[in-house]
């Protein structure tokens, strides 16, 4: 497994829970399947994984959104140059755009970005600017949804010279106290085939929805493209999942593959 770190340490009943998880497992975090994640979870919200393919040649990169409202599931994905915005499946349709249609993914060189709102923007920007993907994202903070107040969780791929490195960030309220933002970065150092982290909005359904707590899932990625974009997509609650993005980046030539589903075509 590839190294990890930390950047900062989890309030005090995040650290137990991990920690009793650490002592249960050895030290190690136990390797998930993602496809019985998504399908015990009725509804994670919106979802990252990053990792690496099984053959160690891909960088791989996923995003899905779910919805509970008619508003947040009358959405698409549509590629924009080197990635994607999310846009209104039926415009007349489109009640509130804010906080759902946006650019989740960009593209900068050998960095790809991927979020869940348009933080991606403020990353492109900031480190286009020479800020890093943590230092980009100070200055932005949870969705204004109380009392969801929803997590951002973003990451980033770094492709380039024949090696691959992420990251992952989300920033969510005090248990849910939006006087205090709580800010995570979770980096990855030379990951191990076969192997991605996984991180979601909400832990599981609920009113007001609990945001994701702790470390990014270990989870396993296998097959190509389409056999992994599929697992997911079938793995998804099908009420609630409305489109998913899929990406495999060569390591070494930097060329990739894109596969986007939505449930509205």
């Amino acid at each position: 497994m590839g190294k990890s770190m930390i950047n900062k340490s989890f309030n005090n009943k995040e650290k137990w829970m991990m920690h009793k998880k650490a002592v249960r497992n050895g030290g190690n975090m136990k390797l998930l399947s993602l496809g019985q994640e998504l399908k015990e979870n009725a509804y994670p919200g919106r979802g990252i994984v990053i990792g690496k393919s099984e053959d160690g040649t891909k960088a791989v990169a996923a995003y899905f959104i779910m919805g509970r409202s008619s508003n947040s599931r009358n959405r698409i994905f549509v590629e924009e140059r080197q990635g994607i915005r999310t846009e209104a499946f039926d415009p007349s349709k489109l009640e509130d755009p804010s906080l759902i249609i946006y650019a989740p993914v960009r593209v900068s060189g050998g960095k790809t970005i991927v979020t869940n709102g348009d933080q991606t923007d403020t990353i492109y920007d900031g480190m286009e600017r020479g800020m890093t993907f943590e230092q980009s994202l100070r200055s932005r903070r949870f969705e204004p949804d109380g009392p969801n107040y929803t997590p951002r969780i973003s990451g980033i791929m770094h492709v380039e010279d024949g090696k691959f490195d992420y990251a992952m960030s989300i920033l969510k309220s005090n248990n849910g106290n939006p006087d205090s933002c709580s800010r995570y970065t979770f980096s990855y150092e030379d990951p191990a085939a076969g192997e991605g982290r996984f991180i979601h909005t909400y832990m599981h359904d609920g009113s007001p929805l609990p945001s994701f707590e702790g470390e990014p899932k270990l989870v396993g990625i296998k097959g190509d493209i389409d056999e992994f974009a599929e697992m997911i997509w079938e793995s998804l609650n099908e009420e609630n999942k409305v489109s998913l993005f899929v990406r495999f980046i060569d390591i070494v030539s930097g060329t990739y593959e894109t596969r986007i589903l939505n449930k509205n075509h």
